[in-house]
């Protein structure tokens, strides 16, 4: 089986670990002539995803009684501008990706993308990069923790920002106001606007649904803002206020595929 068939690979694990109940990282990797390191890095997905508990050296099928809720599936809108998002991404660029379910959609496609650095405030950013085949190089920027948005925040975290250049931001938002630019129900944000500070082009990906949505705390005016990619749903009166702000607007169709 080819190395880079990471999903059928993946899927043939669960089910021998189905018929044995146990399975060895050894084992696993001769089966499918491929290393230790990516074998791990399956078991380690397949966990993330409740689909098995990981046990030194291997895997067991997974208790019962710890068996979850699988997560909500990505809809196919932030599919396509989680696409459209990494089409942007040049060879060897080194970027930025904010905490978020629609930047976090950009993940499964970066291993296709050669000699990236990846800097973020995200755990779940973090775990899901490390579990890549072909992962980026991978930048945390610490900090005080913030449970409401699940991400890392505050001066250290700033600090280590200002550390580096990038070439591009990947950020969300909870809303965008077509007057003043994009809006949150986090107060906390220094963070955010320290990012869109050290990078050359920030790049709001938005669902068509929160274009419109007015929340008290502006997080970036237009004048900050490079591109936004929101969906095909975005109404034209809504795409000429963004385009009349000087914004690069880019509304991602599904694919059909």
């Amino acid at each position: 089986m080819s190395k880079r068939n990471t999903p059928q690979r993946r899927h043939n694990i669960l089910a021998l670990l189905a018929e044995q109940g146990e399975v060895s990282v050894d084992a696993l990797a001769r089966r499918f002539d491929t290393s230790e390191v990516t074998i791990r890095k399956d078991l380690a997905a397949l966990e993330t995803n409740g689909l098995l508990l990981r046990r030194y050296g291997g895997a067991v099928t997974m208790p019962q009684e710890l068996l979850v809720e699988p997560a909500q599936p990505v809809s196919a809108y932030k599919r396509a501008i989680a696409r459209a998002a990494v089409s942007l991404i040049r060879e060897h660029a080194r970027i930025i990706i904010d905490s978020g379910s629609t930047t976090a959609a950009m993940i499964p496609e970066l291993g296709r993308q050669p000699g990236l650095v990846v800097m973020t405030n995200s755990l779940n950013v973090a775990r899901a990069i490390s579990e890549l085949e072909h992962e980026p190089v991978l930048l945390m920027t610490g900090g005080t923790w913030d449970p409401h948005s699940e991400s890392f925040q505050g001066q250290v975290a700033e600090q280590v920002l200002r550390s580096y250049d990038f070439d591009q931001l990947f950020i969300g938002a909870d809303g965008i106001d077509l007057e003043r630019g994009t809006t949150t129900f986090n107060e906390l944000l220094g963070l955010s606007r320290v990012m869109a500070e050290v990078a050359r082009e920030v790049i709001v990906m938005v669902e068509s649904d929160k274009v419109g949505r007015k929340i008290p705390n502006l997080e970036l005016p237009w004048g900050r803002v490079h591109t936004l990619i929101s969906d095909e749903r975005l109404c034209e009166q809504a795409r000429e206020q963004i385009k009349a702000r000087g914004v690069n607007l880019i509304c991602a169709a599904i694919s059909q595929e």
